[in-house]
């Protein structure tokens, strides 16, 4: 039976596809809704696919598919056929880290310890945590509030009758008080461990409400000892979760996901909210082998969060919808409040985990960050091609004298030092920064149409506002390459985007690698230009005055320089001592001719 055929006995129901190449080997796991109209899409006229999703359907030699009851069965599927067969064309998960764990053992005096590996004997795990740190000071805190054993001892009531241990160290300074002797009992340990395993649970509020009570209780019955107890433990708690406790409804229950998209990759942040607290967060990175909706994405990251974290919450806080539905859970998409709140911050987590990997990429694989930062820039400036060649444009100028400008290269993201250009501006007169970048811009594309008219830049960056962009692209149009190249402008002061026809301008994160990529173009193109700037300066300064005076040349003004030191000396010296150095002639030149050089 060949594919096709396969295809059109699918069924109407929701389950899980398969796609094997010649060799047997599954490249490609889905979930569906409706079996058959899902995997007809694949099947359409080349054309309507794009170029990765074309190269997946030429490999296709056999269609596998399982019927499940729901979507939420077919997305727990998918997710766990994806896991075994890691099919080339899925969805990567970029995650290889093995997270840390609380465990709390089944066992007389249950043991409360850190561990990165989940074994089925009976005990009790709290977890995944992204951060060991976070997870090690809530050991740290338990440790400092209840004393709970450290030790590995197999404790029995047989082995505390018969005095087989002795008490260590942690019992002496106060850390433990003796499980291993009988000095206390297991039922009070026990109830240590359950307000603990109430804690790691989300459960704060409750514990906090019962050790104000039991506060004021004792308070009321005199027993100010155990009084001071409750109010020092509620205490611990309260500073200890101060900075988790986030919401103003201390009994909600929630789970957060967001996602920030950059190319074929996503960066996603999951928060766990119990009792009004975030008790769990962890980011993942996923990267698209063909082209994936969001909705499909947001999906999988909810099922590995799932498989990982187990049954999420009823209600899920979400940016956008998934493409499934789970029985039992709400998806809200909040418009203020609290929960968009907890949707911000989550976002601000993703983002943070994107510019992270990022950076690690940039010394890992600066090619491919490089490649990464050239992307963001297209998509922020909605440019079709991607930036690899960039030119950015500076004028420099003092009150209207020597005025200059600067053009600086960067290709595939950094600067090419050997194609920069500077100018001196030859036809404006006076301070016109408007009219001096049109005469600059003119000049620098007319030149490279005729020397290199397949090396035009994909991006042109001028410094300054809307007044200096307009300018620059009347002399692009004028040359009629408008159609070729996107011309934005970068203000200094908001560090704004401004863009040609649009009265509002673009403002890219502060953070972002695109924008920095602009500054830095920018900051190349002025430090250039001042450099160039400065030069013709220190020229025009010298040339203004000894060199003015007729006989005068560069040994004449060197010789006189070092000699007297400067040139207010050399304009005072009395007339001896110069014709003793220059001749009597020129000496009587340089005196009359003093106070004109003075006057500049």
């Amino acid at each position: 039976m060949t594919v096709k055929e396969k295809i059109e006995l699918l069924p109407h129901s929701p389950g899980v596809y398969r796609y094997s190449d010649s060799s047997g080997t599954i490249i490609y796991v889905g979930k569906a809704k409706d079996l058959y109209k899902r995997v007809h899409q694949y099947f359409v006229p080349p054309e309507r696919l794009n170029v990765k999703t074309r190269i997946l359907v030429s490999k296709i030699a056999d269609v596998q598919y399982s019927v499940v009851n729901s979507e939420a069965d077919a997305l727990l599927l998918e997710n766990n056929l994806i896991k075994q067969f890691k099919p080339r064309y899925n969805i990567l998960l970029k995650d290889s880290k093995t997270y840390p764990w609380i465990c709390v053992t089944a066992e007389p005096f249950p043991r409360v310890f850190l561990t990165r590996r989940v074994e089925k004997n009976g005990s009790r795990y709290f977890g995944p945590y992204s951060s060991v740190v976070h997870a090690r000071s809530l050991l740290e805190f338990f440790g400092r509030n209840w004393p709970l054993r450290s030790c590995r001892l197999k404790i029995d009531s047989d082995a505390i009758l018969r005095g087989k241990y002795r008490p260590c160290l942690d019992y002496h300074i106060g850390r433990c008080l003796g499980c291993c002797v009988g000095k206390v009992s297991e039922k009070e340990y026990d109830a240590w461990i359950e307000e603990i395993v109430h804690l790691l649970k989300g459960g704060v509020s409750e514990i906090i409400a019962k050790y104000k009570a039991a506060m004021l209780q004792a308070s009321e019955e005199l027993d100010f000892e155990t009084a001071q107890f409750c109010k020092t433990r509620m205490e611990a708690l309260q500073q200890h979760y101060a900075k988790s406790i986030i919401t103003s409804d201390k009994d909600r229950d929630l789970d957060v996901f967001s996602l920030v998209f950059d190319g074929p990759e996503a960066f996603g942040n999951f928060l766990r909210v119990r009792g009004g607290a975030i008790i769990q967060s962890l980011n993942l990175g996923f990267k698209m082998q063909i082209e994936e909706e969001q909705e499909s994405v947001l999906s999988s990251f909810i099922a590995e969060i799932e498989a990982k974290f187990g049954e999420l919450a009823r209600e899920v806080v979400v940016p956008f919808r998934p493409d499934v539905t789970i029985e039992g859970v709400n998806f809200n998409i909040p418009a203020r409040g609290d929960k968009l709140s907890l949707l911000e911050l989550s976002a601000k987590n993703a983002k943070e985990f994107r510019f992270n990997a990022l950076k690690q990429r940039e010394h890992s694989d600066p090619d491919a960050f490089r490649q990464a930062v050239m992307e963001e820039l297209r998509k922020a400036l909605g440019m079709q091609e991607l930036p690899r060649h960039i030119e950015c444009f500076d004028n420099s100028n003092l009150q209207g004298t020597n005025p200059v400008a600067s053009c600086v290269v960067f290709r595939d993201g950094e600067p090419s030092k050997k194609d920069y250009r500077r100018f001196k501006v030859k036809t404006v007169i006076g301070a016109n920064d408007y009219a001096s970048m049109k005469e600059i811009v003119n000049r620098r594309y007319s030149r490279m149409l005729e020397e290199a008219p397949d090396d035009l830049p994909q991006l042109v960056v001028i410094d300054g506002g809307a007044g200096q962009l307009n300018f620059a692209w009347q002399a692009i149009c004028e040359l009629g390459i408008q159609d070729r190249m996107t011309v934005v402008g970068l203000a200094k002061r908001l560090e704004e985007v401004i863009r040609v026809g649009d009265p509002y301008p673009l403002f890219l994160d502060r953070n972002s690698q695109a924008l920095k990529l602009l500054q830095r173009a920018r900051d190349e193109a002025h430090r250039f230009g001042i450099t160039f700037h400065r030069s013709l300066r220190s020229k025009a300064a010298l040339h203004s005055t000894l060199r003015d005076i007729p006989g005068v040349g560069p040994r004449t003004e060197e010789r006189l320089l070092l000699h007297f030191g400067s040139l207010a000396r050399v304009l005072a010296a009395p007339f001896e001592e110069l014709s003793s150095l220059v001749g009597p002639s020129l000496a009587k030149t340089i005196t009359e001719n003093g106070s004109g050089c003075k006057s500049e």
